[in-house]
């Protein structure tokens, strides 16, 4: 039976709701593992996109010279000023991916979600165990997705996901637990420490282009 990835990614997202909705106000301003960008930055660039359709997005790139980084940018400077509660609000509504996040069947929205929600609860110290049925399909997109660093990061390595029955590549290896693993390749220092392995030296000077 195939996989829901458009169930998976809105369950993600309210999962988020459920954390955003406990923050402080303090913690909606602390720094994310996204470098330059608070919690609530993170949380607007996310959902930055849902109600903006494909023609408005290539205009927009191609208004910002081709460049991802500047589009986003700008995205984000139309919505963080956004209070907390109304960001909530937001993301519980725009639950289920729509526009550019619902495409390759919603891949785009559940990884891009997952990373970041990781990206608030590690920089907030608030773990979780990510269910593996999300956890295995973003490992495998986010590895092919030209966005972020990860198809790079891993040339020449073996990962090894030891909670999940999970391995990507050839090479000297990498393991540890499969989100730590997924952190890591797509630039995120904060996860070396979860990780070991004889590659692990090479991943974590490759490990500081976050996306």
């Amino acid at each position: 039976m195939s996989t829901d990835r458009t169930a998976l990614a809105t369950a993600e997202r309210r999962d988020l709701a459920d954390l955003l909705e406990t923050l402080s106000a303090e913690q909606w301003e602390q720094p994310s593992l996204c470098s330059g960008w608070t919690v609530r930055d993170v949380v607007a660039h996310m959902m930055s996109y849902e109600e903006i359709g494909l023609s408005e997005l290539a205009r927009r790139y191609l208004r910002a010279g081709f460049d991802i980084g500047t589009m986003n940018a700008r995205r984000l400077e139309e919505l963080s000023a956004r209070h907390p509660s109304d960001l909530v609000a937001y993301v519980r509504a725009h639950a289920k991916p729509s526009g550019p996040t619902a495409l390759a069947d919603s891949r785009i929205g559940l990884t891009d979600g997952l990373i970041h929600h990781q990206d608030i609860r590690r920089a907030l110290g608030l773990p979780r165990e990510v269910p593996a049925e999300r956890l295995v399909p973003v490992l495998g997109f986010a590895l092919m997705a030209p966005p972020l660093p990860a198809r790079r990061n891993v040339r020449g390595l073996r990962l090894v996901a030891s909670d999940l029955d999970w391995s990507h590549g050839a090479g000297e290896e990498v393991t540890g637990p499969g989100e730590a693993l997924l952190m890591a390749v797509c630039g995120r220092a904060d996860a070396l420490s979860d990780l070991a392995g004889p590659g692990l030296a090479t991943l974590a000077s490759r490990c500081g282009s976050p996306a």
